[in-house]
């Protein structure tokens, strides 16, 4: 989700870089765009470097070159209509008045203007400007108009007088905007290890026994669960796939390598999510050199490591354990059949033989399966699927409720 974060000329401009990279930690694409005022406290450079992009200064572009301002004309429209949220930190006084009156006479104000994504507005000022009955006044109108306002707090200010006007914690406004976007924070102080990918077995130095394995729903577990607050570690085997923002990346090739680095972090892990396609056999000897053609081969395999098994046996308490199966025929059965066997928590079952779900594809549908129930996920894009599967985990740490007799229906009454 892209994030547009306005900054005004004031003394709290610096902490505005603070909250750039709070909200990245969210896995968001966070776009600055600066008041003229606000270059005076902070260089736009020093934005630029946070998000990778470059930072919006103004209506115009100063070119001299042919179209260049109207070119600067669409770029605000373009930022208008490609943001999902407008959250402006510090948010001056005179700010205020332009989006209360509809001034739009810098980017910033036109943007708000344009704009029909949430707006959030973290002010900070003098605590006589914040209390003056104009500011008041511009605050009823915004907030009538559906703008979230995160109040700034109490205490001594950097013109020396003592009151309200400091700009709100980093962490208020985080929530605000996590809030406007539909996003939680319910896996916050929760480790989730989660893998990734199909494992690679070694055949000789140029082949290998593999599967068809993309990664796509390990990775959108990966970037669900960081996004809901986790800090996520993601063990993942080769794919092409572009790791999630601030996830912990631990790369592996062989099922060995992801046995030793999924083990190894069990003591750090309080939850475990296998969603990688491990090879259940390797070659028993790798070759030292290319095999050549030469007619019929036959090959000997050994069966690999049973790393979803170990993980069971090496659970601390109160971790949860989630496998994947991925399953061609009599789905159900060999899910409950393995979710027995292994000792899991839940098995998340995919029929992989219908088409456009599943290995290699956007989509999936998946049942979330326990000792006690099967629920079905119906087909949608992995990203939205990963949040629903997660929901379902939550609910095996709630306390379910126990029946008494009096709980129990009376047929006939």
């Amino acid at each position: 989700m892209k994030v547009t974060v306005g900054v005004c000329g004031g003394i709290a401009a610096y902490k505005a870089a603070e909250l750039v990279r709070a909200l990245e930690k969210h896995a968001l694409d966070v776009h600055v765009v600066m008041t003229e005022a606000a270059q005076h406290f902070v260089q736009p450079l020093t934005f630029a470097a946070l998000t990778g992009h470059k930072v919006i200064t103004g209506l115009w572009n100063g070119s001299e070159q042919p179209g260049a301002d109207a070119a600067s004309a669409i770029e605000h429209m373009d930022a208008a209509q490609t943001t999902d949220a407008l959250v402006v930190a510090p948010a001056t006084a005179n700010t205020l008045a332009k989006f209360a009156h509809g001034i739009a006479d810098d980017f910033l104000s036109a943007l708000y203007l344009a704009t029909t994504a949430p707006v959030i507005v973290a002010p900070a000022m003098n605590v006589n400007m914040w209390e003056h009955a104009a500011t008041r006044a511009n605050i009823e109108t915004l907030a009538a108009r559906n703008v979230h306002i995160v109040s700034p707090e109490a205490g001594y200010l950097a013109c020396g007088m003592t009151g309200a006007g400091r700009l709100a914690e980093t962490d208020a406004i985080v929530d605000a905007v996590l809030g406007v976007l539909g996003r939680r924070n319910d896996l916050t102080g929760e480790t989730v290890l989660v893998t990734a990918g199909g494992t690679r077995e070694a055949l000789d130095p140029v082949r290998f026994l593999g599967n068809r394995s993309s990664g796509k729903m390990g990775y959108a577990m990966a970037e669900a669960a960081q996004r809901r607050g986790a800090r996520v570690i993601l063990v993942t085997a080769p794919t092409a796939l572009r790791a999630p923002a601030n996830v912990e990346v631990v790369p592996v090739v062989t099922t060995e390598e992801m046995r030793h680095a999924v083990l190894g972090r069990l003591d750090q892990s309080t939850i475990v999510i296998k969603a990688a396609a491990v090879a259940d056999y390797r070659p028993r000897v790798q070759a030292d050199q290319k095999l050549r053609r030469s007619g019929p081969l036959t090959l000997e395999l050994e069966p690999t490591q049973d790393i979803l098994a170990e993980v069971v046996a090496q659970r601390r308490p109160g971790m949860l354990v989630i496998g994947f199966a991925a399953e061609t025929h009599d789905a159900l059965s060999h899910g409950r059949d393995k979710l027995l066997r292994k000792g899991a928590d839940a098995i998340v079952l995919n029929d992989v033989s219908r088409e456009g779900v599943g290995f290699d594809a956007d989509r999936n549908a998946v049942t979330f399966l326990t000792r006690d129930r099967a629920m079905e996920l119906p087909e949608m894009r992995k990203r939205e699927l990963a949040d629903h599967i997660l929901d379902e985990i939550l609910t095996l740490r709630r306390p379910r409720k126990v029946m008494d007799e009096s709980d129990v229906p009376v047929s006939g009454a």
